[in-house]
C-alpha cells in the first residue's frame, strides 16, 4: 500500500511540474484570480494583529484612560483577554461570513462603548466571531491554492491608531474601535468571489462542481491533457483522503498518553504552543505603552509611532520569513530564532536596568531598548510565527493532526490569558526585573529545542508518521 500511494505522490508531483508554468504566477489570470480570493481569506488572520495594535495604542491615550475609569493589573488584563475569552467560547465559507459579520457588530460596539463593563463585551464579541472565523480560514486556504503555492499560502495566514489622536473627543479611541471591523466588513463583501472547499463539495457528492472549480482555478480553464490530468489526480488524492479519514475515525485524544511515541509528539505540539507564546512577545504584543513608561517614554505621539511602525515592521519581516521557510532546516530556525531572541532580551534587560538607575536621563538607552524590540521581534519572526504551523504538521501523524492542533489552540489559550492577566501586574510592580523571567524562559525554551526537538525537514510527512 505504501509504494502504490508514494508512487501516485510522485505522478502527481510529475504532472503539476508539467502544468506548472515557468512565469511568475501573477503573469497567469487564473493564478491572479485564485490567489487574490485566498487574500480574501486571509483576512481573517488581521483582526489579531490590529486588535493588540489597537489596545497598545489607547493605552497611551488619556480620554481612554478616563473613558474606562484608567484600568491597571488584573482589570487591564481582563480587559485585554475579552478577546481571547471570546474565542474560547467557540467552525469553510459560511462560518467566515457569520465569524466576519460578529467582528462588525463587536466592533460597532466597541465604538459605541461608555464604560468598562460595556467595552469588555464588545470585545468578547469580537474574539467569538474571531475564533469562529478562525476555524475555518487555514483550512479552506490550503483546500484552494494550486499544490505547488499551498506551503507559502498556509504558512503566511498567520503573517498577516496614530492619527486620531489629535481628536479632543471620545473619538480618539471610539474611531480605531469603529476601524477594528473594517476589513471583516471588506471580507464580507468580497467573499462572494471566493469558491467553495473542493475538499468540502467532494465530501458532500458534489464531485462534478468540485472538478469545474479545479479546472477554472488550477489550470486557467485549459483543455489541454495534462491540465485535464492534473484536475483528476487532485481529485483523487482528495478521495483518497477522505477515504483515509474513516479508517481514522477511531482515533482518540488518549492516545497522546497512551502510546509512548504520540506523548512526545504532545510534548512537541504543547512547548512549540509555549514557544509561540510565552518568549516576552506579550509584553509588547499588548503592553508596549507599559514597557515604554518603563525606560521613560512617557509621551502619547511618540509611544504611537512606535507601536504602529512596530507593526509595520513585524508585517515585512513575518512577510519574508514565510516566503523563505522551505529553503531551511526546521531546527536551524528554531535554534537561531531562540538564541537571538534570548540575546536581545538580555540586552534590552540591562538597558533598562541602567536607564531606571539614571533617572531616565539618558535618551541613549531608551533607544538602544527600542532598537532591541525591533531587532528580538526579527528573530520572533523567525522561528515562533509561522515556522510552528508547519512543523507541528510534520510532527503529527495524519490520523491525529487535527486532535493536536486542538490541543495546540487550547494551550495558547491558557497561556493568553496568563499573559493578560500577569504581564501588567508584573510590569506595575517590578517593572524591568520582570524581564528577567523571560530570559530565563527563553533560556529553557531553547535547551529543550536543543536536545528534544527532532528534525522534520526533507521527510515526507509518512516517514516523520512512522518516528
Amino acid at each position: 500500500m505504501a509504494s502504490l500511494k508514494d508512487n501516485k505522490v510522485q505522478i502527481v508531483q510529475a504532472s503539476i511540474s508539467e502544468v506548472d508554468h515557468s512565469k511568475h504566477w501573477w503573469n497567469y489570470p487564473h493564478f491572479l484570480h485564485l490567489n487574490f480570493c485566498i487574500w480574501i481569506v486571509t483576512l481573517t488572520s488581521t483582526n489579531n494583529g490590529y486588535d493588540s495594535s489597537m489596545l497598545n495604542g489607547l493605552q497611551s491615550l488619556p480620554r481612554w484612560k478616563e473613558d474606562m475609569g484608567s484600568p491597571t493589573g488584573y482589570i487591564l488584563g481582563a480587559l485585554n483577554n475579552g478577546n481571547t475569552f471570546g474565542v474560547m467560547l467557540w467552525g469553510r465559507k459560511i462560518a467566515i461570513v457569520g465569524g466576519s459579520s460578529l467582528m462588525v457588530i463587536g466592533a460597532i460596539l466597541q465604538g459605541v462603548a461608555t464604560n468598562y463593563g460595556f467595552f469588555f463585551f464588545s470585545r468578547m464579541c469580537l474574539g467569538f466571531g474571531s475564533g469562529v472565523a478562525i476555524v475555518s480560514s487555514p483550512s479552506l486556504i490550503s483546500e484552494l491554492a494550486f499544490p505547488t503555492h499551498r506551503p507559502v499560502a498556509t504558512t503566511i495566514y498567520n503573517v498577516f491608531c496614530l492619527g486620531t489622536r489629535t481628536l479632543k473627543s471620545a473619538y480618539c479611541w471610539r474611531v480605531p474601535s469603529y476601524l477594528q471591523g473594517l476589513l471583516p466588513m471588506v471580507q464580507i463583501a468580497l467573499i462572494w468571489m471566493v469558491p467553495e472547499s473542493p475538499r468540502f463539495l467532494i465530501a458532500k457528492g458534489r464531485v462534478d462542481k468540485a472538478r469545474s472549480i479545479l479546472h477554472k482555478y488550477h489550470t486557467g480553464g485549459s483543455q489541454d491533457e495534462r491540465a485535464l490530468r492534473i484536475v483528476e489526480f487532485e481529485i483523487q488524492e482528495i478521495e483518497a483522503a477522505l477515504e483515509q479519514e474513516k479508517l481514522f475515525t477511531n482515533a482518540r485524544y488518549m492516545d497522546f498518553f497512551t502510546i509512548p511515541s504520540f506523548r512526545k509528539r504532545l510534548f512537541l505540539v504543547v512547548w512549540t504552543s509555549v514557544i509561540m507564546q510565552l518568549s516576552g512577545n506579550g509584553l509588547v504584543s499588548y503592553y508596549l505603552s507599559k514597557v515604554l513608561i518603563s525606560v521613560g517614554i512617557t509621551g502619547v505621539k511618540v509611544q504611537l509611532v512606535i507601536n504602529g511602525c512596530l507593526m509595520v515592521y513585524n508585517l515585512f519581516v513575518a512577510g519574508t520569513v514565510a516566503s523563505v521557510v522551505y529553503r531551511f532546516r526546521r531546527r536551524t530556525l528554531f535554534l537561531t530564532s531562540l538564541s537571538g531572541m534570548l540575546v536581545t532580551y538580555i540586552i534590552w534587560t540591562i538597558l533598562s536596568a541602567f536607564n531606571q538607575e539614571r533617572g531616565f536621563t539618558e535618551k541613549s538607552l531608551a533607544k538602544g531598548v527600542i532598537a532591541m524590540i525591533f531587532i528580538y521581534y526579527a528573530f520572533y519572526d523567525m522561528g515562533a510565527n509561522g515556522l510552528p504551523w508547519l512543523y507541528m504538521t510534520e510532527v503529527l501523524p495524519y490520523s491525529h493532526r487535527a486532535k493536536g492542533v486542538n490541543i495546540h489552540n487550547l494551550v495558547q489559550t491558557w497561556i493568553l490569558i496568563y499573559n493578560g492577566f500577569v504581564n501588567p501586574i508584573a510590569m506595575d510592580a517590578i517593572q524591568w526585573k520582570y524581564y528577567i523571567v523571560y530570559c530565563c524562559i527563553i533560556l529553557t525554551e531553547l535547551i529543550v529545542v536543543y536536545f528534544t526537538y527532532p528534525e522534520t525537514s526533507g521527510y515526507t510527512l509518512e516517514e516523520v508518521a512512522r518516528a
